[in-house]
């Protein structure tokens, strides 16, 4: 009679709860909603119904609280490398022009009232083109001048063909010929007086001027 009273009770509260529109649970409960379960209260039990979709809260089936998945680590993707053009480096600039004058004595170039070259004279433009080969040769001027002893025109024809000496002797010591010029001044540009031996001396001279640029080594 007691079992009969039981069964017809957990028929009567599925029914309350279905008039409710409660989710159906299909463990034994007691008249409080209390599931049922066994001495050691781990298992509920259930009624022939029973499915997993209709187990009640915090028994096993699919209702029952899942515990969170935890989410997968984030593995940094690494930075996909940029590719960089290769920009070749300007050119260097150009070596910057060198500008050379030299001065020489005239006496130790030629002998007097002569516009022959003497040894001691191509010694030392032996020695100047030795000085200007890693130029780039823009120009080369050679420039003769004379004291005041003697009229001017006479002067002034020493001065050029003691240029023009120069310039040949160059131009045969391998100085490009298109770049080397020759001229000559007499007596009108005296870098000292011409009224003293020593400025006479000082006046009676050949000036080389060289410039180009240095070759880049």
């Amino acid at each position: 009679m007691k079992k009969l009273d039981k069964v017809a009770m957990l028929i009567a509260s599925a029914a309350l709860a279905s008039a409710a529109g409660a989710q159906t649970i299909d463990n034994w409960r007691a008249t409080d909603g209390t599931v049922w379960k066994n001495g050691t209260n781990e298992l509920c039990w259930r009624d022939t119904f029973w499915t997993p979709a209709t187990a009640a809260v915090g028994c096993d089936g699919a209702i029952v609280a899942q515990k969170p998945v935890p989410a997968a680590p984030k593995i940094a993707t690494p930075p996909v490398p940029v590719s960089v053009p290769v920009v070749a480096p300007p050119p260097p600039p150009p070596p910057p022009a060198v500008p050379v004058k030299v001065v020489y004595a005239a006496d130790a170039f030629f002998d007097f009232d002569k516009a022959v070259l003497k040894p001691a004279g191509k010694a030392k433009l032996d020695d100047l083109v030795g000085k200007v080969k890693d130029v780039n040769l823009e120009v080369m001027i050679a420039v003769g001048h004379t004291d005041s002893v003697g009229t001017d025109a006479y002067n002034q024809k020493l001065s050029v063909k003691r240029a023009q000496a120069v310039k040949a002797y160059l131009v045969s010591k391998g100085m490009d010929q298109k770049h080397v010029h020759a001229e000559g001044k007499g007596e009108k540009q005296p870098v000292a007086d011409n009224k003293t031996k020593d400025g006479r001396s000082k006046n009676r001279r050949v000036e080389v001027e060289v410039t180009g640029t240095r070759a880049v080594k």
